[in-house]
């Protein structure tokens, strides 16, 4: 883990200036482009900016001395150097937790009179209606984020590995990688629908907007990618259990588990309306479906995406214990209370999304809180019993790292470009449902061109910014493995001490 560390702070350099680089741009751009607009949100927040700036200076200064001091930190000073990278994230957190309240005040203003001057403190303008939620959900997205880009990283080093222990040791890490990001991707889709909530909460025809208004195809192009990042997580899990000794009792689960995948990923990406010529309505008697139609609404699809999770969650559970046999005297009855959580949970989760169908909008958008709370009371009672019941597990082999088939490395490269992808396009939703307003209900943007882009339009801009995003990142994995040219690197020369290897390490 310390040589994981050390290899993942390489590409933070790189990374960390780059983003300073292009936020002192936005600003200029922002001041430039923007400055009545600027001079409003600086009469607001103007006390938060020394604050981001002096948190800006103190996460610098600690990840500098996190790296600079890594072999002076170790041995008895090694708690020091752990403190310094906990300091660093919560550093981190709380700049993302600043900014984000300027965000969330241009969605939801807050502490303000009707002639939009600051009443009272700055804290009634930061504490708004989706400031909280847009807190959570970004936490814990960037978190998926990072473990994505983290195994993307590790799949590229990989691919370029010559040797078994290179390959043993970048293999470890894109599981790891993936592991973080799988497990931030399945409460995601919970901190995603408090934010929904909070956004109608504070204005319904915001939320009508953003579900039903001109953006609700967007959410088709959502299913799509949220289909992709489930499949592919699954598909490299499934795969990573083909290196690992007595996995083979489990193979049998794979084809119902992508069975439920598919048929959820085919139901989430239903749309409500069908795109059509006017023959096509007049023979259908409108633009629903008289079938497909059923399932283009939120309670089909929050039933499918609350099974998704549950699925791979189940998928995570067989690999976790693919080479471990238990030895604890209650066992069976473990696993029959594991089985039993399941299948109540995914009971809760349909019968709710049936009875959906028969309740005002009002009611079932209620529903959806049963859901998801069965959902992660499952989770939670599973691991609960998961953990104790397999400490002290007999192993049926050690994990064959380095092994796994190649083509699992592109799996983790596609889940990170699509996550990234996704970013961007739930970021144009969230500032989108504005429309001509710099500020909900407060500022109007009165330029001549102001109007929101097409779905389309804004489509291609994000694939734009996605592609050049990546080709940075490209480059910055490139200057991480430049210092392994030639010669053993210092933290990272032996594989690392884990269970397994490739048959020819051991």
């Amino acid at each position: 883990y310390d040589w994981l560390s050390h290899e993942l702070v390489k590409l933070t350099f790189a990374a960390f200036s780059t983003t300073a680089l292009l936020g002192a741009l936005l600003l200029f751009l922002f001041v430039g482009y923007y400055p009545k607009f600027w001079t409003y949100m600086t009469s607001i927040f103007f006390p938060t900016y020394w604050i981001y700036a002096l948190l800006f200076f103190a996460e610098t200064f600690t990840v500098y001395l996190w790296y600079y001091g890594w072999d002076w930190l170790s041995g008895s000073r090694k708690w020091i150097h752990v403190g310094l990278g906990i300091l660093s994230n919560l550093f981190g957190t709380a700049i993302l937790v600043v900014a984000n309240s300027w965000v969330t005040f241009m969605i939801s203003p807050a502490g303000i009179d009707e002639s939009g001057a600051l009443k009272g403190g700055v804290w009634a303008a930061i504490n708004n209606y989706t400031w909280m939620p847009i807190n959570i959900h970004r936490l814990i997205a960037n978190i998926v984020f990072g473990g994505t880009i983290c195994a993307a990283y590790a799949a590229f080093r990989f691919l370029g590995a010559t040797t078994d222990e290179e390959r043993a040791r970048y293999d470890w890490m894109g599981y790891i990688g993936n592991f973080i990001a799988l497990a931030a991707f399945i409460v995601l889709p919970f901190a995603g629908y408090y934010l929904g909530r909070e956004i109608y909460a504070f204005n319904q025809t915001m939320g009508i907007t953003m579900m039903g208004g001109f953006m609700s195809w967007l959410w088709i192009i959502q299913a799509i990618l949220i289909g992709v990042l489930f499949l592919g997580s699954n598909y490299y899990l499934w795969l990573g259990m083909e290196r690992i000794p007595g996995s083979e009792r489990y193979r049998k689960y794979v084809p119902p588990m992508l069975i439920i995948l598919t048929l959820g990923f085919m139901i989430w990406a239903t749309p409500r309306s069908m795109v059509v010529t006017l023959d096509e309505a007049r023979a259908m008697g409108g633009t629903h479906h008289p079938l497909l139609g059923f399932f283009g609404v939120m309670s089909a699809k929050n039933t499918v995406v609350n099974l998704m999770i549950l699925t791979t969650f189940l998928s995570f559970i067989l690999y976790r214990r693919a080479n471990k046999l238990p030895t604890r005297s209650w066992v069976k009855t473990g696993m029959a209370i594991q089985w039993a959580a399941f299948a109540a949970a995914a009971a809760v989760v349909v019968f709710y999304g049936i009875y959906g169908y028969f309740v005002e909008s009002i009611i079932r958008i209620g529903f959806s809180v049963y859901q998801v709370l069965a959902v992660l009371g499952a989770i939670v009672l599973v691991m609960a019993i998961d953990i104790p019941m397999f400490k002290g597990a007999r192993t049926t082999g050690q994990i064959r790292w380095g092994t796994i088939a190649p083509h699992s490395q592109y799996v983790l490269i596609l889940l990170a470009v699509t996550f990234t992808w996704l970013m961007g396009l739930m970021g144009f939703a969230r500032s989108g449902i504005r429309q001509h307003w710099h500020v909900y209900g407060v500022m109007r943007d009165t330029s001549v061109d102001a109007a929101t882009p097409a779905l389309g339009y804004a489509a291609n801009v994000i694939t734009l910014v996605t592609l050049s995003f990546f080709l940075l990142v490209l480059f910055i994995f490139w200057l991480g493995g430049l210092g392994d040219k030639g010669k053993a690197e210092g933290h990272g020369h032996v594989a690392p001490a884990i269970a397994g290897g490739s048959d020819r390490e051991r």
